[in-house]
């Protein structure tokens, strides 16, 4: 053990088969645990298990892992309801960035990935420790070890050595999470198949047990089992009530312990003071999972129930959970409180709110489109949506997923999942909480601009999630999205029927982001040749009230036709004029495969629901919407997410003037700085040049002077050009230069730098510290860069437009870290001010390259080091030969970093 095994944290993850156990460091008081491990194992297994010669016997490999801590020595133990199933640890030797391997699991847990993990959790402790290889001996005939090797997703070289095969596995080889063969690839996947297979007594039990179902109506125990019952639940079904033998014509037991059948699924229905006991009680009879309806828990009724989870091994839906639901024929099971049973379908929905789940259930049941299974997370001690969305990545049942978190445990592993997914199916989400009052107190630039909203709305759109602002929003875009091919673009034509309801949705269109491009001349004669008289042709085309069913669906063929158009919305009216019903009218839009090569939405504004999916006659249907502005704002939903699939997925660019010393060196200014200052702070302009040094990071020529005599020399030396610099005193914890009046600009002569560095001495007396001299930047357009370390989402880089308007103009925008080239595209050309950076208004194109560089490493800078709490550069300096920093700040906190190639729960 080294020293700070001991403070190594323990966690809970699950093995291949979805069963959770716990990974710990091996403490001197394991040794007997340990030793009966190996005393249980086979003489074969034995022989097996330990590497080299002298490793095979087990008091020594005992003695061995139990001594006290000593450097280089790391053990790690895999414990399944309090017994130990696996050991894995490793020595330095010589070689301090070399360690021996080595394992051992109990013969009953074989093929169970227990190894597996033990390996990626070393690995992770050994990087922390600086070791880049692990090396281990096997003998040639142990091919479930060998095979572990082989598939870890680590770099492997073997050379056989007569019986033995010694195996030398690099660490830091091929872990870039862009890789498809990395190890972070390879570790997702193993948790993925992990995490699914944990879900299945879930989602998929074979036995039921409501606990707390009363005799009387009333209760939500009794309401859960009617769901189950009268829901057709097509496997085994229990009450427990000590108070009744049968329930609604379910067979009730005095208590858990009490049913003839294992449960897979335990719902829990019981006051909050008796959850701890009754969690306890489903564990010990072997439930696999939990779903808890109750409410009102404590904080140590919560840290109890999640306690009694994790040490028997089951997942767990709530508390203060609505229910969940599997719509499978071969299941039916609603587990809900809702009013009504889902309609079996095709959308997966996750909520933390019960009263948006039922909104959703409800909505979704009335288009038609349906549900494939639900699940209200209530507070989320556990499952996750990112476990919902792996299964239903899985399932082979959902076509369409709907989320509504109000929180992210873990919105890393969330985004890696989210952007798989949406590759296969649309994940739609709505952004709660998008006002003011999230955000949160900060003192820089960049802070100030990260707000919660644009943290979230950054993740959304680099996992290529589409974001509404509503629910009424999330199922008219679902509709769509359900009913319709994906625009290949944004060019809408829009017809209509009635001219003032195609200028409503030509500006609802406008105002969403689509265009409205003019027809052709081919196009406005072949329309013309088949629409009544008097009908205005352009775009929008003008049909008039007098367009019968067939000459409306003859337009539509037209404009489909024509490869100016990406989507058709329709705005039709009910009129008197022809016997057609504004159904005929929708029904005229399907008929002959042209009919369907783009997507078409309906406006109907009389329609008294905001969304209908309205049939077709080709089995198909078409969305129908009340507002215009629905109707837009769904195939401006549409076309962003065509756009972003037709997206190759974007890679990390390699930053080759990076260099491994300056990384090192970088660790060495952060380890420094923070053992002088163990709260942190910002970095005086010293240690804050010498940290963006490391990385390259372009900034003006400066000087530190603490005397006005230095202040003089300093200037001597950086006068351009134009003999002019600049002055900027500086304090410990200074913020905001410009706002305390701190600078002083065209400084000349040295008379004018005396009687600057005068004025700083007199009015900052007993703060200030030095100065900073710089010669006056040449003429250039000033920009914002920075980063903020978010403690849940990790770094967030953000640019804008800069200079000391920054926030009061606030366009910025962001993305998390690390940033692909396409991440750092998005973010040059977001900003309002981005045509000014291409040469717009005469102002002349800048160097997007140094601007892409600049981002590029700002953002390594904060992947590399989590103790970066912020940075600040502002202004930025851009001309069309160069990017320059003006002034840079940096905050350093004490953190850690979090490993992404970690398999735990929380």
């Amino acid at each position: 053990m080294t020293d700070d095994t001991l403070s190594r944290p323990t966690v809970h993850a699950l093995l291949a088969d979805g069963t959770t156990v716990c990974i710990r460091p091996v403490l001197p008081g394991d040794h007997e645990q340990l030793r009966r491990l190996y005393e249980d194992m086979s003489s074969e297994n034995l022989r097996l298990r330990f590497f080299s010669a002298s490793r095979r016997s087990a008091a020594p490999a005992a003695d061995r892992a139990c001594a006290p801590p000593r450097p280089g020595h790391r053990a790690l133990m895999a414990e399944s309801r309090g017994q130990m199933i696996g050991l894995a640890e490793y020595e330095a030797g010589d070689d301090a960035a070399s360690a021996e391997m080595s394992i051992a699991v109990a013969d009953s847990l074989h093929h169970h990935g227990v190894g597996t993990l033990l390996v990626e959790h070393l690995v992770s402790a050994a990087r922390a420790d600086g070791i880049t290889t692990f090396t281990a001996d096997a003998l040639s005939e142990n091919h479930e070890v060998l095979r572990l090797f082989a598939d870890l997703g680590l770099r492997t070289a073997r050379r056989f050595e007569g019986p033995e095969v010694r195996c030398a596995i690099e660490l830091n080889e091929n872990d870039d999470e862009d890789d498809g063969d990395s190890y972070l690839s390879a570790v997702e996947a193993r948790g993925r198949a992990a995490d699914v297979a944990s879900l299945e007594p879930l989602l998929r039990p074979k036995v039921i047990a409501v606990v707390g179902a009363g005799r009387r109506p009333g209760s939500v125990g009794r309401a859960l089992l009617h769901h189950l019952h009268e829901g057709g639940f097509t496997r085994r079904l229990f009450a427990v009530n000590p108070c009744a033998t049968s329930i609604l014509g379910v067979p009730s037991h005095p208590s858990v312990g009490a049913l003839p059948k294992v449960p897979d699924l335990a719902v829990l229905a019981v006051p909050a003071a008796a959850l701890p006991d009754t969690a306890e009680e489903c564990g010990k009879a072997g439930a696999r999972a939990l779903l808890v309806v109750s409410a009102g828990l404590d904080s140590r009724q919560a840290e109890s129930l999640l306690a009694t989870c994790r040490t028997y091994g089951m997942r767990l839906v709530g508390p203060n959970s609505l229910g969940i639901s599997n719509t499978d024929p071969a299941l039916s099971l609603d587990a809900t409180f809702a009013a009504d049973h889902p309609r079996r379908g095709t959308a997966g929905v996750a909520v933390q709110s019960g009263g948006v789940g039922i909104a959703l259930l409800d909505g979704l049941s009335r288009l038609g489109i349906g549900v494939s299974s639900f699940a209200a997370l209530g507070d989320k001690y556990d499952v996750s949506g990112n476990d919902m969305l792996q299964w239903w990545e899985s399932d082979g049942r959902t076509e369409l997923a709907l989320l509504h978190l109000e929180s992210f445990g873990n919105p890393r592993a969330f985004s890696r999942t989210a952007r798989r997914v949406t590759r296969r199916m649309p994940v739609l989400t709505v952004d709660a909480g998008r006002t003011d009052d999230g955000r949160r107190a900060a003192a820089s630039h960049t802070a100030a601009a990260a707000t919660p909203t644009m943290t979230r709305q950054a993740l959304f759109t680099q996992a290529g999630i589409t974001a509404t602002r509503s629910v009424g929003e999330l199922l008219e875009t679902a509709a769509l999205l359900h009913s319709q091919l994906l625009p290949a673009g944004s060019r809408v034509a829009i017809v209509t029927n009635a001219g003032g309801a195609g200028v409503l949705a030509a500006d609802a269109c406008a105002e969403a982001g689509l265009s409205l491009p003019p027809l052709t001349p081919s196009v406005v004669e072949a329309l013309s040749a088949v629409l009544p008289d008097g009908s205005t042709v352009g775009n929008l085309v003008d049909a008039t009230a007098a367009v019968t069913e067939e000459q409306l669906g003859d337009c539509v063929d037209v404009i489909m036709r024509y490869p100016g158009i990406d989507a058709v919305l329709l705005a039709l009216v009910p009129t008197a004029v022809t016997a057609a019903t504004g159904d005929d009218l929708v029904r005229a839009l399907t008929g002959g495969p042209a009919r369907r090569a783009l997507p078409v939405a309906v406006v109907r504004l009389e329609q008294d629901l905001p969304v209908r999916l309205l049939p077709t006659r080709d089995g198909g249907s078409i969305p129908s919407y009340a507002e215009p502005g629905a109707a837009a704002r769904a195939l401006a939903h549409a076309s962003r997410r065509a756009a972003w699939l037709s997206r190759p997925a974007g890679t990390v660019p390699e930053l080759p003037e990076i260099t491994e010393a300056g990384t090192a060196r970088a660790r060495t200014v952060t380890e420094t700085y923070l053992a002088a200052h163990p709260d942190g702070g910002w970095l005086d302009p010293r240690t804050c040049a010498e940290l963006l040094g490391c990385y390259g990071i372009p900034q003006l020529p400066w000087s530190w002077a603490e005397t006005e005599d230095d202040a003089v020399i300093a200037a001597e030396r950086l006068r351009g050009p134009d003999g002019r610099v600049v002055m900027k005193a500086h304090w410990p914890g200074q913020l905001h230069k410009s706002e305390q009046h701190a600078v002083h600009l065209d400084l000349e002569g040295d008379a004018q730098v005396r009687a600057a560095f005068r004025d700083f001495e007199t009015r900052f007396a007993g703060l200030m510290t030095g100065v900073v001299v710089q010669p006056l930047a040449a003429r250039g357009t000033e920009l914002f860069a920075g980063v903020v370390q978010d403690e849940v989402f990790g770094p967030l880089v953000l640019f804008g437009f800069g200079g000391t308007a920054t926030e009061v103009l606030a366009d910025q925008a962001a993305r998390l870290a690390p940033l692909t080239d396409h991440d750092v595209h998005d973010l040059i050309t977001a900003p309002r001010c981005a045509p000014l950076l291409f040469g717009a208004h005469g102002s002349g194109p800048v160097d997007l390259q140094g601007l892409e560089q600049l981002l590029l490493r700002l953002s390594r800078i904060a992947v590399d080091l989590p103790q970066l709490a912020e940075a600040d550069f502002n202004p930025v300096l851009t001309t069309p030969e160069a990017v320059t920093v003006l002034d840079a700040r940096v905050r350093l906190l004490p953190r850690t970093a979090q490993d992404p190639c970690l398999r735990r729960l929380r």
